[in-house]
């Protein structure tokens, strides 16, 4: 089946009415981190520089994931004909830079580089399925349906290939959870906090914490309970766990309630921010 473009998106449908000013905020600093996906393409095929099949299929990921900024993108410009996606773009990659000349991963294997993967692509596919579901602007549904979707498959993309490489680097129970911990931490690095600063707040000074939390606090409040479950069982899975079961929902109701207190506790930030 041949992957969907900007052209089957129902345009048409947008619905002005229904845009939340607080989404297009974060729409806009997602727009920023898919687009920048080829990035991380130079990066993965230096990690897996002999291996032809999967840098063939990482290709394809990263025009997908380039696909994924521009269309969010160009949503953003209907929800705010002020947003200056080419000169939010340039201040966001002058600002963030990804070291993609490498000769080996920064997680210690190419074992561990995909459970990498695999978290990321977990987090943006719960992401976007609670981003489709928090808006009642159509568009931005069908956007964010399509997305999800797309990232649910490069999870699998990832996840069939590490079961090959995990024979390979012996990467054990302990080497898996530590990788897929530390990744998760990452999610509120410079990364996510840059692209909020540069699409939104770009006449301001850039500190990490204020725009960390700015961001969060309106990332955090599209999930519900059922996209948390949905991300734990997908991490266990990658690191080697059962998805389902007790410790699932332990770990599911750890998570929860996490993210709801960091919400409710940024969520004062965001409001200052948008000052």
């Amino acid at each position: 089946m041949s992957h969907w473009t900007l052209d089957d998106v129902p345009w048409k449908e947008f619905d002005a009415t229904k845009v939340d000013p607080e989404l297009v905020r974060i729409v806009k600093a997602a727009s920023l981190v898919e687009y920048n996906g080829h990035e991380y393409v130079k990066y993965l095929c230096n990690v897996f520089d002999d291996d032809a099949a999967l840098q063939e299929h990482v290709r394809r990921w990263g025009i997908e994931e380039v696909q994924h900024g521009q269309v969010l993108a160009r949503w953003a410009k209907l929800a705010d004909p002020s947003f200056d996606f080419e000169a939010a773009f340039k201040r966001f990659v002058t600002g963030y830079h990804l070291e993609t000349e490498v000769d080996a991963s920064i997680r210690g294997s190419r074992s561990g580089e995909l459970i990498a993967r695999c978290i990321v692509e977990t987090g943006t596919s719960s992401y976007y399925t609670a981003l489709a579901e928090a808006t009642g602007e159509p568009v931005l549904q069908d956007i964010c349906k399509k997305i999800a979707a797309d990232e649910l498959r490069h999870y699998k993309l990832f996840y069939s290939n590490l079961k090959t490489y995990l024979e390979r680097d012996g990467l054990g129970f302990w080497g898996r959870l530590g990788v897929a911990l530390t990744r998760i931490r990452e999610s509120e690095d410079d990364e996510l906090a840059y692209a909020y600063y540069a699409a939104n707040h770009a006449d301001q000074p850039y500190d990490r914490k204020r725009w960390n939390r700015a961001y969060a606090g309106r990332a955090y409040s599209v999930y519900r309970r059922h996209h948390v479950d949905r991300v734990i069982a997908m991490v266990l899975k990658a690191v080697g766990l059962p998805p389902n079961g007790k410790l699932n929902r332990m770990a599911a109701s750890f998570a929860w309630f996490t993210m709801r207190s960091r919400a409710k506790r940024f969520a004062r930030y965001g409001t200052v921010a948008a000052a």
